[in-house]
């Protein structure tokens, strides 16, 4: 029997495996299976917290379909939130991930849930298009400006994007945003899980670096709303399509544990 654990960012769900001591060797149908919400655990990934010889851990991250995926901000948080569960304790935290290194630090302890700030990397490349944006977080992203988003179907108009002539090959993420000076409403359409979710840190993370450029840089910082609950981002530009010490702080909750046997 293999133990496991469940935690949420803002209602993006994920399985974890502790894999300090000893690894495991999940195959692509393990992790789909465990991800399925009618015959699994259910999950929108599966993340593995791993040793690191310069590094506090490594995370490794796998969408719902099974295929290793590309970062997961809210994934971050719970990785660490997770981290410090398991006894890694420390005021700072500095781990590597798919798309490089992190830092993030536990701001505040409850009892199931922490929150957790996760600097994030750098973006210094930006397509714009027609007032659409395509932004890279550490995942890709399509962001696209719209009202009444609270109505819109935002699995069959992500799903026509993600899988149009421009992005099928290699796929993208799509978001959805409705905003009110410094506040935004994100959905997103996610890739390998090929539905929307609950929220998406990287997502909107992109979000509001393309509002303060739609903006003209009129504000650093954005309180956002997803379906799952509310995330905070803030970040400096340096220069024109280039920001640096971008942070996305939000909830990290312990949900459940369990034993699985594949």
């Amino acid at each position: 029997m293999i133990q496991f654990y469940k935690y949420h960012g803002a209602g993006n769900d994920f399985i974890i495996f502790n894999c300090l001591n000893d690894g495991l060797d999940f195959t692509k149908d393990h992790i789909a299976y465990i991800c399925d919400r009618h015959t699994g655990i259910g999950a929108d990934g599966v993340m593995f917290l791993l040793k690191s010889e310069e590094y506090d851990f490594e995370m490794k991250y796998y969408n719902s379909d099974g295929k290793e995926g590309t970062m997961c901000g809210n994934g971050g948080r719970c990785m660490i939130s997770f981290a410090y569960d398991m006894g890694i304790i420390k005021d700072e935290y500095r781990f590597i991930a798919v798309d490089g290194e992190h830092g993030g630090k536990i701001l505040e302890i409850n009892a199931k849930e922490k929150t957790v700030e996760l600097q994030m990397t750098d973006v210094n490349m930006v397509d714009e298009q027609d007032g659409k944006y395509v932004i890279d977080t550490g995942s890709l992203h399509y962001l696209d400006f719209r009202e009444n988003i609270e109505n819109l179907d935002v699995y069959q108009e992500g799903r026509s994007i993600r899988y149009s002539e421009q992005f099928e090959e290699e796929g993208i993420n799509v978001n959805f945003i409705e905003s009110q000076e410094n506040k935004l409403y994100v959905r997103t359409y996610e890739r390998g899980v090929e539905n929307e979710t609950l929220a998406c840190g990287t997502g909107v993370t992109a979000a509001a670096i393309a509002m303060s450029l739609k903006q003209k840089g009129k504000y650093s910082q954005y309180d956002i709303q997803t379906l799952g609950g509310d995330l905070h981002v803030r970040f400096q530009s340096n220069g024109k399509n280039k920001f640096t010490n971008i942070f996305l702080t939000g909830p990290a909750t312990f949900v459940f544990t369990g034993a699985l046997e594949l």
